[in-house]
C-alpha cells in the first residue's frame, strides 16, 4: 500500500507533462464511387487539441478552389442539396459535375497546429448508353472491312463484343484468324471478307454500372467481284486507247498538228524582176 502511494504522484506527473495531441483529421474512405443520381459520404473525422469549437470548411479542386462548406452553410451548387453531420458531408443525387476531388479543413487556432486537412476523391459512375454503330451494308468479296462501335458517356469506359446473327463473335485465337476484335476500342476488322460473313452484325457495350446496351445493328452483305464486267471494262478502255492512239498518228503524220497551218506568212517579199521584164511605162522626149 505504501509502494502504491509513492508510485501516484509519479503517474500524475507524467500525465500533467505529456504532450497534447494537436488538431488530427482523417477520413475513412478517401475515394468514393457512387452511380449517378445516388447519395455520395464524404467522411471527415477530426480530434482537436484544446480548441472545442474549430471552424469546419469544404472545398473542392478543379481549375480554381471553390467552396462547397463555409460559415456554416453550403454553397454554390451544393446549396439546397447536401447535408453535414459533424465534418462528414453527404451530397444528394450526384451528377457528373459533382465528381472530383474534395478537401476537409479543420482550422482550430486555439491549437499548437492550427490547421488539418485531408482528401476525398468523387467518382460518379455512369452506366452504358445504346452505343453508335457504324456497318457498311454491303463489301466486295476479299475486301478488307472495319466495323466500329462506341460509347462516349459510360464511366468507366466500357467494353465491346460484337454478335452476327444475334450469336457472339469469339475473339480470335490465332494470329492467321481472319479478323480481329479490340474490345477496347470497339473495333471489328476483317482481313479480307468472304461469302460466309455476310449477315447481320450488332455491338454489346458494357461496364459493369448498370445494365448493358447493344445497338439496333445493320446487315452486311459481301457481294463476288463481276470478273466479267471487269475483263469487258478493261478491253473497251484498251480499246478507246488504242483508237485514240491511231487516229492520233494519222492526223500528225498529215500534218494536222503542223505548227505552221493556218497562219499567215507577214514577212513574204515578193522575188525581184528581170530585166527583160521590165517595161517602160512612161516615154522621155529631148
Amino acid at each position: 500500500m505504501e509502494r502504491t502511494s509513492l508510485y501516484l504522484p509519479i503517474v500524475i506527473l507524467l500525465m500533467q507533462c505529456s504532450p497534447s495531441v494537436p488538431v488530427t483529421v482523417t477520413t475513412n474512405r478517401h475515394k468514393v464511387e457512387v452511380h449517378e443520381s445516388a447519395d455520395a459520404v464524404l467522411s471527415c473525422m477530426f480530434r482537436t487539441e484544446k480548441d472545442q469549437n474549430p471552424r469546419i470548411e469544404w472545398k473542392k479542386k478543379g481549375k480554381d478552389v471553390s467552396f462547397v462548406y463555409y460559415e456554416g452553410q453550403f454553397r454554390g451548387p451544393f446549396e439546397g442539396r447536401a447535408s453535414i453531420d459533424g465534418a462528414t458531408v453527404t451530397l444528394h443525387k450526384v451528377t457528373q459535375k459533382d465528381a472530383g476531388e474534395y478537401r476537409c479543413e479543420i482550422s482550430a487556432p486555439l491549437d499548437s497546429v492550427t490547421l488539418g486537412e485531408t482528401n476525398v476523391t468523387l467518382k460518379v459512375l455512369v452506366p452504358p448508353q445504346i452505343p453508335s454503330c457504324e456497318i457498311p451494308t454491303s463489301a466486295l468479296t476479299g475486301s478488307a472491312v472495319q466495323l466500329r462501335c462506341r460509347d462516349r458517356q459510360s464511366i468507366p469506359p466500357a467494353t465491346y463484343s460484337w454478335y452476327k446473327d444475334n450469336q457472339p463473335i469469339s475473339p480470335p485465337r490465332h494470329a492467321n484468324a481472319t479478323y480481329l476484335i479490340n474490345s477496347h476500342t470497339g473495333i471489328l476488322e476483317f482481313k479480307a471478307v468472304a461469302k460466309e460473313d455476310t449477315g447481320r452484325y450488332s455491338c454489346l457495350a458494357s461496364n459493369g454500372v448498370g445494365t448493358a446496351k447493344m445497338c439496333k445493328g445493320n446487315h452486311m452483305t459481301i457481294e463476288d467481284i463481276n470478273v466479267t464486267a471487269v475483263v469487258a471494262t478493261v478491253v473497251v478502255i484498251a480499246l478507246v486507247i488504242v483508237v485514240c492512239g491511231c487516229g492520233g498518228f494519222l492526223l500528225h503524220r498529215n500534218g494536222f498538228f503542223s505548227r505552221h497551218r493556218g497562219r499567215s506568212n507577214v514577212n513574204y517579199i515578193p522575188p525581184p524582176q528581170e530585166p527583160q521584164d521590165f517595161k517602160h511605162t512612161q516615154s522621155f522626149m529631148l
